[in-house]
């Protein structure tokens, strides 16, 4: 099935979400990613602020100022479509609505450093399938920054809701999987 296809099917889906929902199926995934080794042991994380009924991942950025471990999010570089630069968040104050209405770290209040290596990657997503590819909104953001040399032993976890799990969806040569596909009913591990 084509890939635009799906797109547009899951984002309705997904858009048409009751906020009930949105937060149960939220929590679960995001208790999930706490319960990890890899969550606990990690200095560095690398999360995301959610948008249009996105997996709410917000309870993992206080996780991860209130355990001390450095915090960096995406920031859409203006003119530069797919392409970001990642900065470190000290609190929700230093974000800003950025690209695409996306709160962004301040490039004026944050650090923006060289080399952003941290030791997990939450990334969102339209859908994925049980290989960890996964379909964004296409403009290949996250296959980019997953194409870069990355710690030795990082994670990289893609969370979406039950029904994003999708199947048959066709994988270009640029498409960068995850390690691990998070849902509200399952944590699925790439073989």
């Amino acid at each position: 099935m084509d890939k635009e296809v799906i797109r547009q099917r899951l984002l309705k889906k997904r858009s048409e979400m009751p906020g009930p929902d949105v937060d149960f199926m939220s929590r679960k995934i995001v208790n999930a990613l706490k319960e990890l080794k890899q969550w606990e042991q990690a200095d560095e994380v690398l999360l995301y602020w959610p948008i249009r009924n996105e997996v709410d991942v917000r309870p993992l950025l206080q996780s991860a100022w209130d355990s001390g471990k450095k915090l960096f999010m995406p920031c859409c570089r203006r003119n530069e479509p797919g392409v970001m630069d990642f900065g470190v968040v000290r609190a929700e104050k230093e974000l800003l609505s950025g690209s695409f209405g996306i709160k962004e770290p301040c490039r004026i209040q944050c650090e923006f450093p060289d080399a952003v290596l941290p030791d997990i990657i939450v990334v969102p997503g339209v859908g994925f399938d049980r290989r960890g590819y996964r379909i964004g909104f296409g403009g290949g953001y996250y296959d980019r920054f997953l194409a870069r040399p990355q710690k030795e032993g990082f994670l990289s976890v893609g969370v979406c809701y039950s029904f994003q799990l999708v199947e048959g969806f066709p994988v270009e040569p640029w498409d960068k999987a995850v390690q691990v596909v998070c849902t509200d009913k399952d944590m699925i591990w790439k073989s």
